[in-house]
């Protein structure tokens, strides 16, 4: 079977442009690929979950029983300022048995914020 002469160019462009789309798509199209899209999805949800309850950690500060964990957390350095929140079960989802550290990180820059 004899193909026209043109196909062979034809098909070389073709692949040579599909080649280069893909590399601009890439590189410069925002396109990526499904593990990094499940990577970003997961970033962005965790960081939705800390906004949304860091108002609930700043809240418990309000009780009177929050008087002592408050000076402790006056008296911490910086470092050890999470490890008080994480320790005083205000940075503790409902439903979870351990602390999200985002979200005590949040909670004591709120805390530090509001005084």
């Amino acid at each position: 079977m004899n193909f026209p002469v043109w196909i062979k160019p034809a098909l070389t462009g073709a692949g040579v442009g599909a080649v280069a789309t893909a590399i601009v798509g890439f590189t410069w199209g925002g396109w990526v690929t499904g593990g990094s899209a499940l990577e970003m999805a997961s970033k962005q949800s965790e960081a939705a979950v800390v906004a949304t309850l860091t108002p609930y950690c700043v809240q418990q500060s309000t009780n009177t029983a929050a008087v002592a964990v408050l000076a402790e957390l006056d008296a911490a350095s910086g470092f050890n300022r999470r490890a008080v929140i994480e320790n005083a079960g205000w940075a503790t989802p409902l439903g979870t048995d351990a602390p999200n550290r985002a979200l005590a990180q949040a909670c004591q820059l709120a805390l530090a914020a509001a005084r």
